[in-house]
């Protein structure tokens, strides 16, 4: 993606919890010339120093036969929120959109085997709801069995992390200030998380 200076995104670290914790993103894979996309939600393991994104299809998604054949794009977005041009100093101002995204570049690779998919499932459930693990191993192996034909089960080993904060950098701080304030007492989550990362950013 295009990132202007002011708007880098560069801690790895910072990325990676980013991801973890917008972990929802379109997966984006080229068929044919044409982009397909689809929203999953994500399992991320960064252990070994290796980041690793793990998910899986619907087996009857076309996406799901073309995932090997090259890099796919996956976009985790964050806060974001129009700001007004009410907000800063100078009349010959327009509005904009503040945002926080990270894409992460990987070649996906299938998990045919039921013990990986099992696994992959069994990450999920880690990720997302651990209190469910117990209602899961007392679930009848047929029944999981059959649940797992109907997957296609991935991981990607993340191969480029890319990341942009767009938060006002090119303003002044009176103006970041008032911009602030403003996303604070909107009482939308989304305005004040991104308030938050304006408030933080180092």
């Amino acid at each position: 993606m295009h990132i202007p200076h002011s708007f880098r995104f560069e801690d790895q670290q910072e990325k990676i919890g980013f991801l973890k914790q917008h972990s929802f993103a379109s997966m984006i894979t080229n068929i044919d010339g044409i982009p397909s996309a689809t929203l999953l939600p994500f399992a991320i393991d960064d252990t070994g120093g290796i980041l690793t994104l793990r998910s899986h299809f619907s087996a009857a998604n076309e996406q799901a036969k073309h995932i090997e054949e090259s890099i796919s794009l996956i976009i985790f977005n964050g806060p974001h929120a129009y700001i007004s041009p009410a907000h800063y100093d100078k009349h010959e101002s327009v509005p904009t959109w503040n945002y926080v995204t990270v894409h992460a570049f990987g070649k996906a690779k299938i998990l045919h085997d039921d013990a990986s998919k099992k696994n992959m499932l069994e990450q999920m459930i880690s990720s997302y709801e651990s209190s469910y693990q117990k209602q899961w191993n007392s679930l009848p192996a047929k029944f999981i069995t059959g649940m797992m034909k109907g997957i296609v089960a991935f991981e990607i080993e993340v191969s480029r992390l890319e990341g942009q904060k767009k938060l006002s950098q090119n303003k002044t701080a009176e103006e970041r200030s008032r911009i602030i304030a403003s996303l604070s007492g909107t009482g939308h989550a989304t305005e004040q998380e991104l308030a938050t990362y304006m408030h933080n950013l180092k």
